[in-house]
């Protein structure tokens, strides 16, 4: 009986100390002279888009986190170009990638779609601009929708299931192979 309530006991306390854990594995992670970026795993699924011209949508949610660990300020700037992306091999397929206002927190990061539930502004176009001092850090969404063009091409491949934000010089590309080998997406620019 003691084991019993022993056991019991343990795992109540193990499993409320797992549950706050807000430990993040990255999917990959790089340090440029004091300049970290963190990019998450996919979350996502089924997308209500709309069906008037486009077919099987669904989307996968992504985040990135931009750490200022120099001595100066930078000013942020990511935004991405509104045109459709083909997928290769899948000539009916396109994704097409947004930034969504909404604020990611690592509270979120065991959410479904990481806690994002705004899908409606997925049309506007958006740009993040913003100062990081020294020792902050920002979060953002992306989101990678999917479509196509034809009702029937259901099963056609997809792919772009890993995403990263890198930094080359003061230039940000973003990636997600196969779709986007490169794309440039923003700046970095340090403040005097």
């Amino acid at each position: 009986m003691r084991f019993t309530l022993s056991l019991i006991i343990f795992l109540l306390i193990y499993s409320n100390t797992e549950a706050q854990n807000t430990e993040t594995k990255w999917y990959s992670e790089s340090n440029t002279n004091g300049i970290i970026l963190q990019n998450s795993f996919p979350k996502g699924g089924l997308y209500e888009g709309s069906k008037k011209r486009y077919f099987n949508y669904s989307c996968l949610v992504f985040f990135s986190r931009v750490i200022n660990q120099t001595k100066k300020p930078f000013e942020l700037t990511v935004d991405f170009p509104a045109d459709k992306i083909g997928i290769p091999n899948s000539p009916n397929t396109f994704v097409k990638l947004f930034l969504s206002s909404d604020k990611m927190t690592l509270e979120k990061q065991s959410l479904f779609n990481y806690g994002l539930t705004d899908f409606d502004s997925l049309d506007d176009s958006t740009i993040i601009q913003k100062t990081l001092e020294p020792n902050e850090e920002h979060l953002f969404y992306v989101v990678a929708v999917f479509y196509q063009t034809r009702n029937d091409s259901q099963n056609e491949n997809r792919g772009g299931n890993r995403t990263e934000l890198v930094l080359e010089g003061e230039n940000l590309f973003y990636r997600m192979l196969p779709q986007i080998e490169s794309m440039h997406c923003g700046k970095i620019n340090f403040k005097d």
